[in-house]
């Protein structure tokens, strides 16, 4: 028996590793991660911020067993997601996530494997925990003597939990890693802060992990405390979590000069392998964005763009490397623009070949400048919450941490980036200005754009919501009468019926699961929480009481710009749209709603 392998790591302190996680630890797929920077180029802007994956990935792996004890896990079920969370990363592309945000853009540049394409790095460390790790005869055989199973079975399963795959036998496994409240979001949020010098992230670590409990295969916040105090920590504990989370976005991820960064890096790549894929064709530029995931590290990444890009490209590399940071010169965000444009933008920024082209007519508009559309990822969707015998939403019971969920979903900015030494020539507000003008323009110009190749299921839920307003709507005597949704449940079993029809299928394309009693999506309800943060949708909470508690719950609304975008969306969509709403009258005594009466007036003057 190997002895167990000592890691000082300063934000864990002490992590012993067994002899099978040493094997893993010594394989080419895990090693590569010590040269891959956790944060990218964040280290432009924070000097300390040039930890890695490796380092990560070992907290994750110890983060996930601190969990596992506290489930009172079995030792079998411990190991397992020691084991996932020491490999989640292992197909995370070299400098953060701007491999991705290529593929994103280039469907061409999309590799395909065994039938699938590949965009997230997810995808690919499924694929090399499956593929490479039961090949290697030395892992598959310890595999066999010391978990008495087959070694393609077993890493099947790891992969199901590094990847927060849920329809395993024990999906609570997948939860610890890969969720709301997981052993990679506490690591990564206590170590970026740790080397960013951000205090942000500081977190009550031990509170959280007391906080979770399995309940029905699942992990919720719970606490055993029947006096109630327990469960107000538990939520207290998430909220820290969350209100760490929506920070890291804005003091690291969305910091002007580390975007900056990303964006010429970003340009600097796509140049680059444009430029390969005219040279050696385009399945061999498949198979090099597959090494990007599988072999390359951050070094590996900048060869290859000296190697294939133009000048402009490699002068962006230079300035970089100089610290010659490009400078914001004009910026739009949630609180500059209306919100029809915002509503586009979000849209957009969720199609990576709009965003592209946004992105480049902008530049040739606005002239020697570099243009970036960002929007904020990874809305926190389905954490529960354990209320005596049933379970609820988090971010129901928890006014906090649903207006978190909303900072989180708005975070969205469009910015033009120029070089240090013409900022000083151009006139920010005429940029500004123009900047603006622009997006207005073209904004409804590329939405058309995709929708002739592909459906939005975004704007499939606001025509149903439209279809709501216009059949109830009444307007008499200076006053306006409009339905507030009652119950959010109700769209969740409405689209899921809808999409049965063939006109409305795409349209109404999200995956439903029926484990908390009722159909749920979590694309659905983040795209709801993208409605309401955009200013296209009201939310407003209300208090009921059941079984002896007040409980709170949302209640939705079209905004007047909401209406006047609907609107549009009906004359784009007219057969959906006429089909959804014959549904609506046919079912129009069963939808939860109350009327709501104000002054004509009043409601118009929030346009704007």
């Amino acid at each position: 028996m190997q002895k167990p392998m000592l890691i000082h790591d300063p934000v864990h302190k002490t992590i012993l590793l067994d002899e099978f996680e040493q094997m893993l630890v010594n394989t080419k797929h895990v090693q590569r991660l010590r040269n891959i920077q956790q944060l990218g180029l964040v280290d432009t802007v924070y000097p300390g911020a040039n930890h890695t994956r490796f380092e990560h990935s070992i907290g994750t792996m110890h983060m996930a067993s601190v969990i596992g004890h506290s489930l009172n896990l079995e030792p079998d079920d411990i190991r397992k997601v020691r084991v996932a969370g020491l490999l989640h990363d292992v197909g995370h592309s070299a400098f953060s996530h701007v491999v991705e945000g290529v593929l994103k853009r280039n469907p061409l540049l999309q590799p395909n494997i065994n039938g699938t394409r590949l965009i997230k790095h997810e995808a690919f460390t499924k694929d090399i925990i499956t593929g490479s790790l039961p090949e290697d005869n030395y892992i598959a055989r310890y595999v066999e003597k010391e978990f008495g199973t087959d070694p393609f079975e077993f890493f099947g399963e790891i992969a199901k939990i590094a990847t927060g795959d849920t329809s395993l036998k024990k999906p609570y496994l997948a939860q610890i890693i890969a969720d709301d409240v997981d052993a990679d979001r506490i690591d990564f949020l206590l170590r970026d802060s740790y080397h960013t010098g951000v205090s942000f992230g500081m977190i009550d670590v031990d509170q959280i992990v007391r906080s979770l409990v399995i309940r029905n295969g699942n992990i919720v916040l719970g606490s055993l405390d029947s006096s109630g105090y327990g469960e107000d920590m538990a939520l207290t504990a998430a909220e820290s979590l969350l209100i760490s989370r929506a920070h890291h976005y804005t003091a690291i991820i969305h910091n002007p000069k580390t975007q900056a960064s990303r964006v010429m890096l970003l340009y600097a790549l796509e140049d680059a392998l444009g430029s390969y894929a005219k040279k050696a064709g385009m399945e061999k530029a498949k198979e090099e964005v597959v090494l990007f995931f599988k072999t390359y590290n951050d070094s590996d990444l900048l060869g290859f763009i000296r190697s294939h890009a133009s000048q402009r490209s490699l002068q962006l590399l230079a300035d970089i490397r100089d610290g010659n940071i490009y400078a914001p010169v004009a910026r739009l965000s949630q609180k500059t623009i209306p919100p029809s444009t915002r509503m586009a933008l979000a849209t957009i920024a969720r199609h990576g070949v709009a965003t592209k082209k946004l992105e480049s007519l902008l530049a040739k508009e606005l002239g020697d400048v570099l243009v970036d559309l960002s929007v904020a990822s990874g809305v926190p969707k389905s954490m529960r919450i354990s209320i005596g015998e049933e379970d609820a939403f988090f971010y129901d019971e928890s006014a906090l941490a649903n207006g978190l969920v909303r900072a989180i979903s708005r975070q969205l900015s469009l910015t033009a980036f120029a070089h240090p030494s013409v900022v000083m020539d151009m006139d920010d507000g005429s940029v500004s200005l123009n900047l603006r003008e622009a997006v207005e323009e073209l904004s409804p110009k590329l939405l058309h754009f995709i929708r002739t190749e592909q459906y939005l299921p975004i704007e499939g839920v606001l025509l149903l919501f439209y279809g709501v307003h216009s059949l109830f709507e009444n307007g008499k005597d200076g006053f306006v009468s409009i339905p507030r949704l009652r119950h959010i449940t109700w769209l969740y079993r409405t689209i899921r019926h809808l999409r049965d029809s063939s006109r409305l299928r795409n349209l109404f394309d999200y995956s439903f699961h029926d484990r908390y009693g009722f159909p749920y999506s979590d694309r659905l309800f983040e795209d709801i929480q993208i409605l309401v943060a955009m200013g296209i949708v009201d939310e407003d909470l209300r208090y009921y009481e059941k079984g002896g508690r007040f409980r709170q719950s949302y209640e939705y609304v079209l905004t007047w710009d909401g209406v006047e975008y609907a609107r549009m969306l009906a004359d784009a969509y007219q057969p959906e749209f006429g089909e959804i709403r014959d549904y609506l009258v046919m079912n129009k005594h069963s939808i939860p709603r109350d009327i709501v009466t104000i002054p004509a007036n009043r409601y118009a003057s929030k346009k704007r």
